[in-house]
């Protein structure tokens, strides 16, 4: 029974800790609130069944712990594994407009297979992505200079927009002030590629902790450790997630994989058979593109990199 001085109010999950959810309500007020041990969301098996930018039901009480009590229905999410085979799930938020991935090619260098993998399961999700490439101003060598502008045109060539920046100089930042205006935009990447120094400059005085790139393994250091969401000067929302090393695909089937790479799935609709995978079939329209240099290598092999996770799955599942 609700004791008669709980008020039951709605607002948008703006930070999950792991342990406890802040919820702006819709008069403006943030409340500190937990989770029953049992709340489950039916059909997603998840680490966190409630996730930054989901609206929610919650009860609040003077003198005791406030609750989420629902969920209100998500008009999308997006979720990854925390590694290729692992069996445990993460939503990284919900209800979102567009997904950032941010990305460098020095001081770390991001994995095209990363970021396919990123860009694949926002189009698994239905989910409208981005690519930042940051630290443009590290990059003063001729070939990283070519290398910069061989992977922009690739996913540009794709449909992608992809953004030149440097957190550091501002140089590209008000494009992507454009990007995110009157827009909830999920912002993810490895960790060190500049997401809070990104926000930083976006949000000023906002101060959000940055760390050194490792000098032993040219890799990032974990400064955000929990997902949050800011709101943006002039209008919209940007949510920060923790820096993520690997970027797991979820419960892709085999022939549904070539619908997420768009390239891919276009010469596919050339293929002999439809139940197509494009690895050694006769008459495969995908393999012909590739021998033509009309789909990229390393967008390939990143695709065969999926197929191989599902391979693996079933195997662990024996079957």
């Amino acid at each position: 029974m609700i004791n008669h001085r709980t008020a039951l109010m709605n607002g948008i999950v703006i930070k999950n800790t792991g342990s406890d959810y802040s919820v702006l309500t819709d008069d403006g007020t943030t409340v500190n609130c937990k989770i029953k041990g049992h709340f489950r969301l039916k059909g997603i098996r998840t680490t966190n069944p409630v996730a930054v930018g989901d609206r929610v039901d919650i009860s609040l009480q003077p003198e005791a712990p406030s609750y989420i009590t629902a969920i209100h229905p998500r008009k999308n999410y997006i979720i990854r594994r925390a590694s290729n085979l692992s069996k445990e799930a993460h939503i990284i938020a919900a209800n979102i407009d567009q997904a950032i991935l941010v990305a460098t090619i020095a001081n770390p260098v991001t994995s095209t297979t990363f970021i396919d993998r990123f860009l694949s399961t926002a189009e698994a999700y239905g989910i409208p992505a981005i690519l930042v490439i940051n630290k443009t101003d590290l990059l003063t060598e001729p070939d990283d200079i070519e290398f910069l502008d061989a992977i922009s045109h690739l996913y540009r060539t794709i449909g992608y927009q992809v953004i030149h920046t440097s957190a550091t100089t501002g140089s590209g930042m008000d494009a992507l002030r454009e990007a995110l205006h009157m827009k909830t935009s999920l912002l993810s990447g490895n960790s060190g590629v500049g997401k809070s120094s990104i926000i930083n400059n976006l949000i000023p005085g906002l101060k959000l902790r940055t760390a050194d790139i490792s000098a032993t393994h040219h890799t990032g250091m974990h400064t955000t450790t929990f997902s949050e969401m800011f709101p943006l000067p002039g209008g919209g929302n940007i949510i920060d997630t923790p820096g993520v090393k690997g970027f797991g695909t979820i419960d892709y089937d085999t022939y549904e994989v070539a619908h997420f790479f768009p390239e891919i799935f276009k010469a596919s609709q050339k293929c002999r058979y439809s139940n197509c995978t494009h690895t050694r079939e006769p008459g495969c329209a995908v393999l012909k593109a590739i021998d033509e240099q009309q789909i990229a290598q390393s967008r390939y092999a990143s695709y065969l990199s999926i197929l191989e996770d599902i391979d693996h799955e079933k195997y662990r599942k024996g079957y």
